[in-house]
């Protein structure tokens, strides 16, 4: 091990402080209540997941459970009833390790109803696409919702679960994090819309347009360009 490349323990310490800070800072945010949502990240040949029935201001960094691929466990409680379909996830999309589920208002609403979020405004492709799809409704912690969420999330970084919630991921926990109250805030103002009847779409072209610029705005902004605001 080279000078200043941090060990698997200390790799491992700080993967658990990201995990937990999120998952506090989407209570803090109102984004989850009480012992709802959780939350995941591919470490090694497994994951850090959040325990079952434990809410963020309770919970500390020793009570995240690590479980292996081989179904393996380590810590002093059973892993969220939901790490099926994060498993599922990091399976279909290793470039996404990092995954958040939330039961945020705005989010669940939009998924109680069914409905997709559509390409109202352009935002909607920071999720990889020109929707947000809605999965339809499984039971939870069932194989069938683990297959639906992982077809779901094969071209997008987010999706809404029908009757449920909010799922999202990235590439590190605060871009999935970034992801979620992004995507919340999107089914706020769409919500918002539709008392005054169906919001225009941007259509097919306009999306694709937004998806390609998108691809280059982070390199964009490091390389001293000015993006259009977001």
């Amino acid at each position: 091990m080279t000078a200043g490349t941090p060990g698997p323990q200390n790799a491992e310490a700080a993967a658990r402080v990201d995990l937990l800070s999120a998952m506090r800072r989407l209570d803090a945010l109102g984004l989850n209540r009480g012992s709802t949502g959780n939350a995941s990240l591919r470490f090694g040949d497994g994951m850090l997941v959040t325990p079952s029935g434990m809410g963020a201001g309770e919970m500390t960094v020793d009570d995240l459970v690590w479980l292996g691929d081989d179904g393996r466990a380590r810590g002093p409680w059973a892993p969220s009833s939901e790490w099926h379909f994060h498993r599922a996830i990091h399976a279909a999309r290793p470039d996404l390790p990092a995954v958040l589920h939330t039961h945020s208002v705005n989010a669940t609403a939009l998924a109680c109803l069914g409905r997709p979020l559509p390409p109202f405004h352009y935002m909607v492709a920071v999720a990889g696409g020109a929707d947000v799809p809605c999965v339809p409704y499984h039971l939870f912690g069932s194989a069938s919702l683990s297959q639906a969420v992982a077809t779901a999330m094969r071209d997008r970084r987010a999706c809404l679960l029908a009757h449920h919630g909010l799922v999202a991921a990235g590439a590190t926990v605060a871009e999935a994090l970034k992801l979620a109250i992004e995507i919340e805030a999107l089914c706020e103002t769409f919500l918002k819309l539709l008392p005054m009847g169906e919001p225009r779409l941007l259509d097919a072209a306009q999306m694709d347009e937004v998806i390609a610029k998108f691809r280059g705005y982070g390199r964009a902004a490091r390389a001293g360009s000015s993006p259009a605001s977001s």
